[in-house]
């Protein structure tokens, strides 16, 4: 049987779109993952980011930070957290959110310093404040920039919040988990189909929040 007729069987399971165990749910438990580590390493890369590329200081630490985080192996440091504070979500955010601060802090740090220096010297001649000259003019330029950031940790989380299953938590991650112990490949290639199909759809909505946020004119202009 390939791999087609499993995922055809997978889905056309009723069993599988009801109960605890059902897609439906085990949808919303990734996504619940994906949203809690994102907004938390947006909470921490966006400010730091913004404000390092503003200042143009802090370059190199951003540079450290973000080889550290990229070369911890999430899965390995979910067991290290796991033996450290045993069952519950930290061992299941803290690796996510390792993950995803790395390309969010320095894709954010990267789009200001990319930012036009004419507009912004400008801008502080006509005696805007520091805030005002990140906020309005440098902020909209390095928009598009700051969202490839969070779309890249966002796929990221995506992809790997399958690890929270090897710890007793759910999401998608959990047909795989189970279905390699069950020795049910139609599980584990069902899950595997809609992890990637949620991967697909997380580009898809941040284009759309681009061609929302992002101004025409800097569109237009190719920035990012």
């Amino acid at each position: 049987m390939n791999v087609l007729n499993h995922i055809g069987d997978f889905f056309g399971d009723s069993a599988h779109w009801q109960g605890y165990d059902g897609i439906p749910t085990r949808l919303a438990e990734h996504l619940g993952y994906t949203l809690m580590a994102l907004g938390i390493a947006a909470a921490v890369g966006l400010p730091v980011g913004l404000l390092t590329g503003h200042t143009g200081r802090g370059g190199n630490t951003v540079a450290l930070i973000a080889t550290a985080g990229r070369a911890l192996p999430s899965f390995g440091l979910m067991v290290l957290m796991f033996i450290l504070f045993g069952l519950g979500m930290a061992p299941v955010m803290i690796p996510l959110v390792v993950l995803a601060i790395p390309p969010v802090l320095v894709t954010t740090y990267e789009a200001m310093r990319s930012v036009d220096p004419a507009p912004v010297d400008a801008a502080r001649g006509m005696g805007m404040t520091e805030t005002a000259v990140l906020l309005r003019v440098e902020l909209p330029v390095a928009l598009p920039l700051i969202l490839s950031g969070l779309r890249s940790a966002a796929i990221q989380i995506v992809s790997t919040a399958t690890i929270a299953a090897y710890v007793s938590f759910g999401g998608l991650g959990r047909y795989i988990v189970d279905g390699l112990y069950q020795r049910d490949y139609e599980k584990v290639v069902g899950g595997a189909t809609l992890v990637a199909a949620m991967a697909l759809t997380t580009l898809g909505l941040f284009w759309a929040v681009a061609r929302l946020t992002v101004s025409r004119g800097v569109r237009s202009a190719g920035v990012g």
